[in-house]
């Protein structure tokens, strides 16, 4: 399934399921409100009767899609997690992390699929970063590599936009320079984990103004997603709507210093999932 959160022009956020080029509301089924986290531990009971909705029915292009999970505990990210992307990084006078390097991103960034991205007035080392983005289905600890994929709830793609001065110079962690407000768009919706074969063999893809900057394969991951959520569930206690941003490819903007300046607009695809696309717009 296909799980998002939308609003009409003038209407209320809903919950609705994604069928190609339509929207269903399930939000009476689900009978929680706009938030698509709290039917996450119950999604696998409310499967049929979400399934079999016959809420209104709206084409996609008549709504705007809010982000899947607004309200998680935690927004994760592990830095440098791709090989080549680790490798490009180390020529741009960043270390190679010898184990995983796990950061927050304060809930506060997330964005929509379409929403703005805001280049802050004291940084012109805007960057992106695609990224396939792993939700949590179920509170879970001490989850072993062989087990991890039972707590996934689904997937989403994610741009982890990043203010490069504040990430690697003005703050000894990463958290500032990857938290500033609207700097987590995640989207277009929720796909759940029943719809992806293999989520460690997809195509990822980012464009600015059409242009290709990235395009690999989640394969090239150092530490798996099972990996990373073996690792985090030795540490805290990983909760329903979670999000972990599982590294992204090479072709940053950072090596070059070809960043992202007002006007440009960026779209984040990865294979099965869909596409988010923002403009990046001033400050104030």
């Amino acid at each position: 399934m296909k799980l998002a959160r939308y609003r009409t022009a003038d209407g209320p956020i809903r919950l609705g399921r994604v069928d190609g080029d339509q929207i269903t509301d399930i939000s009476d089924v689900a009978g929680v409100g706009t938030s698509l986290r709290a039917i996450l531990p119950e999604l696998d009971s409310l499967r049929d009767a979400i399934l079999a909705s016959d809420g209104a029915v709206l084409p996609l292009s008549d709504v705007v899609l809010e982000a899947p999970i607004d309200d998680p505990q935690k927004y994760l990210g592990i830095g440098m997690n791709y090989k080549e992307h680790a490798e490009e990084a180390r020529a741009a006078g960043i270390p190679t992390p010898t184990s995983q390097l796990w950061f927050n991103k304060q809930v506060s960034c997330i964005g929509a699929p379409s929403s703005e991205i805001v280049k802050p007035d004291i940084s012109d080392a805007l960057d992106y970063e695609v990224e396939l983005a792993v939700v949590i289905a179920r509170r879970c600890k001490h989850v072993a590599v062989e087990d991890a994929r039972s707590v996934i709830a689904g997937y989403l793609v994610a741009n982890d936009v990043s203010v490069r001065d504040w990430l690697q110079k003005r703050s000894p962690t990463f958290t500032l320079g990857k938290s500033f407000d609207t700097h987590g768009p995640i989207g277009p919706w929720l796909t759940t984990d029943d719809e992806i074969a293999d989520p460690l063999a997809l195509r990822m893809r980012l464009s600015v103004n059409g242009e290709e900057r990235q395009n690999w394969v989640t394969d090239d991951m150092i530490y798996d997603i099972y990996e990373q959520i073996a690792y985090l569930t030795q540490v805290m206690t990983l909760m329903p709507g979670d999000i972990l941003a599982t590294g992204t490819p090479a072709g940053i903007g950072a090596p070059t210093g070809n960043f992202l300046k007002v006007g440009d607009v960026v779209r984040a695809e990865i294979e099965g999932l869909g596409a988010i696309e923002n403009r990046v717009v001033a400050e104030g």
